[in-house]
């Protein structure tokens, strides 16, 4: 573990590089994405094999996380230097002769703690608009995927300048230490109670702070949908990654007319996607550790299961399960599931699921399944959420033209393509006076008038 005074030189150095302005040239900035890149790259099967250990993550989930990130780096040098260009304001008749412009500007040393479910792509996107906006930043990747920190460690220490970007490895102390630090921006993805500590650490520098955290995403269904598209796409999105994904739907909600009808086709689509006994399944990862495993293992008590269920505790293993009958007292509705158990409740009339959806807290993603555009637009306008995906899961997050964040207690702050850019940078407006003129009605002495 790094002593504080170690981490306070790392910190020191970026400051100094920051000054030097190097990270300010728009060449430099486009240069290091397209480093970046080639090292992800060049290092592909180190990370699809560091997934596999830490979260026995399958070939094509782990590719897919590692695309996630080249998409990102290739849309950032693509529309970077528009994204930068100083951006001209009109300027009102009493500034006549000058001109207006916001400037994009970098932040300076931003620090970027990463969480373990998708340990490559979110500490590593994020890093893309740091890079972009023209910061220097310090990666701490979650100590949880081990296996994956140590890689990215190796990746960005072979790659970069440390005084640019460096990556610190460690534990909880290792994370208190770098928060007691001054930084110009922390950009932190996981948990709630965790994006507290990290808030409140912010405080005592005036920090500004982005937090993606998670929450209980709700997955709407009405009576008007493709049955075996929707079923497909649900059971996905809810259990990729053995359903600890943030975005994952954490509960449907389905119309009664059709729920037996979807309950079968997600059975079915289950059986076709991880076949009879998903242990053996190499398409189906794993609870990342034990206490998770334990934490998840209490949900399962609550309900009816319809579908899995089985847990072995050797090799961190619970079946994609979906559990009916449960009520929203039960624990299971309390909390984030965070794991491959889906509850499920049922609406009689779409008002009603709009009301239920409304009476919880503000959730990072909101999925309604409707052929009905009028039931599309009256979802989307009556509710609340940090992102939404309509006929889907899960898949807006792999569109760098979309902003991805929280509202309320999912979060605040966007990233992805421009978003990311605006994210890391702050708005500088400059107004430009010309010396042609220098009209008098701003100085004293001041003329009287008369007061009525």
């Amino acid at each position: 573990m790094l002593t504080q005074s170690k981490i306070s030189y790392f910190v020191n150095n970026q400051r100094i590089y920051f000054q030097n302005g190097q990270t300010k040239n728009l060449d430099f900035r486009i240069e290091s994405l397209k480093q970046l890149a080639q090292a992800i790259e060049q290092n592909k099967d180190a990370i699809i094999q560091a997934l596999k250990a830490d979260l026995h993550k399958p070939g094509f989930e782990a590719y897919f996380e590692i695309i996630g990130v080249i998409n990102e780096i290739k849309y950032a040098i693509k529309n970077l230097k528009n994204w930068a260009k100083p951006q001209k304001v009109a300027t009102p008749f009493h500034q006549f002769l000058s001109s207006g412009k916001v400037y994009h500007e970098p932040l300076g040393v931003v620090l970027i703690l990463g969480p373990w479910n998708y340990p490559v792509n979110l500490i590593l996107t994020p890093l893309v608009g740091a890079i972009a906006a023209g910061n220097c930043a310090i990666l701490k990747p979650s100590e949880i995927a081990s296996h994956t920190s140590s890689v990215i460690a190796d990746i960005i220490q072979k790659t970069f300048d440390p005084s640019f970007i460096t990556v610190i490895e460690g534990g909880v102390e290792t994370s208190k230490e770098l928060l007691s630090e001054s930084f110009d921006h922390i950009f932190f993805t996981g948990g709630t109670e965790i994006g507290k500590i990290v808030m409140s650490a912010a405080a005592q520098h005036l920090t500004p702070v982005t937090l993606e955290l998670g929450g209980k995403s709700p997955c709407i269904v009405d009576d008007s949908i493709h049955l075996e598209y929707t079923a497909k796409r649900i059971v996905w999105g809810k259990f990729s990654n053995a359903g600890q994904t943030c975005t994952a739907p954490d509960y449907l909600l389905v119309n009664k007319k059709i729920k037996k009808d979807l309950l079968n086709s997600i059975k079915e689509q289950i059986q076709k996607f991880y076949g009879n006994d998903p242990s053996t399944s190499h398409s189906y990862a794993r609870i990342i550790n034990q206490r998770h495993f334990y934490r998840l293992s209490q949900l399962l008590k609550d309900g009816n299961i319809l579908v899995g269920g089985d847990t072995n505790l050797d090799n961190l293993y619970i079946a994609p399960t979906v559990i009916d009958q449960v009520s929203w007292q039960d624990k299971i509705m309390q909390e984030e599931i965070f794991g491959p158990i889906l509850p499920v409740l049922e609406y009689t009339d779409l008002s009603e699921a709009i009301h239920l959806v409304n009476q919880q807290p503000k959730p990072l993603a909101l999925y309604f399944f409707s052929s009905n555009k009028r039931n599309q637009e009256l979802v989307l306008q009556s509710t609340v959420s940090g992102g939404a995906c309509i006929n889907d899961t899960v898949m807006h997050l792999t569109v760098p033209s979309l902003p991805f964040g929280g509202v309320g207690a999912s979060g605040f702050g966007r990233y992805h393509g421009k978003a990311g850019f605006d994210n890391f940078s702050y708005q500088r407006g400059v107004l430009n006076k010309s010396f042609l003129l220098d009209l008098k009605w701003k100085y004293p002495p001041y003329r009287q008038k008369k007061q009525h």
